[in-house]
């Protein structure tokens, strides 16, 4: 597995990022997530080709910045409903996201990569020595290809909101 050279901070500690980083103008690479939903399911790529996607990377919901995240996109693509997906993926059991979701009253999308961590390997954001992602917003064009991303370079800190808001809204034109 490659092992990217510049990683992120945690803490101001110094993390590796496994996997090979997404490069703006590149097909995302496939990914098998899960959700809950009346049972397990799975969420491919596919699922959410037709439509510009922005998928929001976070270590666990349980934390204070990442349900911030979380609430922020929630509330800023509010007005765009069915023109768009969002989803919010992280290695929290897709029970946990569920329970975070309803405590939180959060109906954006949750899935889940326990499983086999592939979003994290393929998209190059799986944290090597915490086993966790890396905190990272990622908009899609409908086809699947990458219009933004951004590995925030301290996992504790929030993502440039207006920034992936502005890359997703512009695939709406």
């Amino acid at each position: 597995m490659q092992r990217q050279e510049t990683g992120v901070t945690f803490k101001g500690s110094p993390m590796t990022l496994l996997g090979e980083s997404l490069k703006v103008g590149q097909h995302a690479p496939e990914f098998n997530l899960h959700y809950y939903e009346g049972g397990l399911k799975s969420l491919t790529l596919d699922d959410l080709k037709g439509k510009p996607s922005l998928v929001s990377v976070v270590p666990s919901l349980d934390t204070k910045v990442c349900a911030i995240q979380t609430q922020r996109f929630q509330q800023d693509l509010a007005d765009l409903g069915g023109q768009i997906n969002a989803l919010t993926v992280s290695l929290d059991l897709p029970f946990a996201q569920g329970r975070f979701c309803g405590e939180n009253e959060i109906t954006m999308s949750t899935a889940s990569d326990y499983q086999d961590r592939s979003l994290g390997l393929h998209w190059g954001l799986l944290i090597d020595e915490l086993k966790l992602l890396a905190r990272a917003v990622v908009v899609l064009d409908s086809d699947g290809k990458v219009v933004h991303v951004e590995v925030v370079p301290e996992v504790a800190s929030e993502p440039d909101y207006d920034a992936a808001l502005t890359a997703l809204k512009s695939q709406l034109a």
